[in-house]
């Protein structure tokens, strides 16, 4: 069965709806919940989760938000913080370590670290029982793959192509997945422009698949209420998981 990874951006278009959004989409048929922390420079981010990232600190978000609406989450799905590095290197690696372990969050992915930069936190977090998601982009070299997934734990997150997320690009991705797969045995879920369209072709060769865009794109739709937001989420949700497993 093929993983379906769903990301949200904590606290738009509010907390309460966070909460009730990711029990829908756990509901739904979602393996892993990406809670985005918003962040004003998301620079693997296209336009939409861009928007809904200033929208929530627009809205106030802090860093207790995200910890207040993991508590409620985490014990339903595995959920996973997504966020940029300078929250972590402010407020400390070790203190997110220990808010993940309190809420039940089982890692991080942080798109900015590079593996270089990653390596002096990652003993910290693997002892602690969680994840630091490593990223492999089409532009890797072989022997670069190879160094990345030595030591990937939970899944590898492929990037489906040079860029931002959202942008729809396409690129052939068999060759670089078969470079991975003779490297480890770690499962690779691929992200960057999958939505219920792509979701199918996408998936080929790969073991899950990362979908962010389609769902904030619904977040940010002001022509339709709260609860059929959560209503349309939950329907894509389904869809996909059943298009990428048929």
């Amino acid at each position: 069965m093929k993983h379906l990874v769903a990301y949200i951006t904590t606290g738009f278009p509010s907390l309460d709806f966070t909460v009730d959004a990711a029990l829908a989409l756990a509901e739904a048929g979602v393996d892993t919940l990406e809670l985005g922390m918003p962040f004003s420079d998301p620079v693997a981010d296209g336009p939409v989760i861009e928007a809904a990232n200033l929208k929530a600190l627009q809205n106030g978000f802090k860093l207790e938000h995200l910890f207040e609406a993991s508590a409620k989450i985490a014990p339903h799905i595995d959920t996973l913080w997504m966020g940029y590095f300078n929250p972590f290197y402010h407020k400390g690696m070790d203190n997110f370590i220990a808010e993940a372990k309190k809420a039940g969050v089982n890692g991080f992915i942080i798109p900015d670290l590079p593996l270089e930069e990653a390596r002096p936190y990652k003993p910290a977090v693997e002892a602690a029982g969680l994840s630091l998601i490593d990223f492999i982009a089409p532009t890797d070299s072989k022997a670069r793959i190879e160094e990345i997934v030595t030591d990937a734990k939970k899944f590898i997150y492929l990037v489906a192509y040079a860029g931002i997320t959202g942008a729809g690009k396409s690129e052939d991705l068999q060759p670089i997945i078969t470079d991975i797969k003779s490297f480890t045995e770690t499962p690779v879920y691929v992200g960057f422009g999958v939505d219920q369209n792509t979701a199918k072709d996408k998936a080929e060769g790969v073991d899950g698949v990362i979908v962010g865009s389609a769902f904030v794109k619904v977040l940010l739709d002001e022509s339709i209420s709260d609860s059929q937001k959560i209503t349309k989420i939950a329907a894509i949700a389904k869809e996909i998981k059943e298009k990428i497993n048929g």
